[in-house]
């Protein structure tokens, strides 16, 4: 098993794709948004978190608010050579033990050690709800929120 890191943009640590909850989206289906946007991965999301961790998220103006993030697994089936923030940040696979070396947040490393892919498979749905593979449906959905 490998563990996909990819770089903060704004300090350049090692994180895992994660973002905020979305509108039309369960938390899964975000989840598997968010490795679409900021990594290209596609793949199986989990519908049942492995768990959460938190941190401090730096805004534009120096605040720092306290973040949860509930951690969902994706097993990857592609990795997509364009993808939204491509050229934004650096994507490496690692193993889990030096995945969880890499990581700042102890309680991410926590979960990346504790992780058992094998107990995952038997809680995975299938894809996720409104999978990014589905760009025409999200564009639609899109624009009907901005009108």
């Amino acid at each position: 098993m490998r563990i996909l890191l990819i770089t903060s943009r704004d300090t350049g640590r090692w994180v895992i794709p994660k973002g905020w909850p979305m509108r039309n989206r369960t938390e899964a289906g975000a989840a598997a948004r968010e490795a679409w946007e900021e990594a290209g991965l596609r793949g199986q999301i989990s519908a049942v978190s492995i768990g959460v961790y938190t941190y401090r998220k730096r805004t534009p103006h120096s605040v720092f608010l306290p973040c949860v993030v509930r951690v969902y697994p994706l097993e990857a089936r592609e990795m997509l050579q364009k993808f939204p923030e491509i050229g934004q940040r650096r994507a490496r696979w690692f193993s889990p033990e030096k995945a969880a070396r890499r990581v700042a947040e102890h309680e991410l490393a926590a979960l990346i050690r504790a992780f058992d892919p094998d107990a995952w498979a038997t809680a995975s749905p299938g894809p996720a709800p409104n999978h990014p593979a589905d760009q025409s449906q999200d564009a639609a959905q899109e624009e009907s929120e901005n009108d």
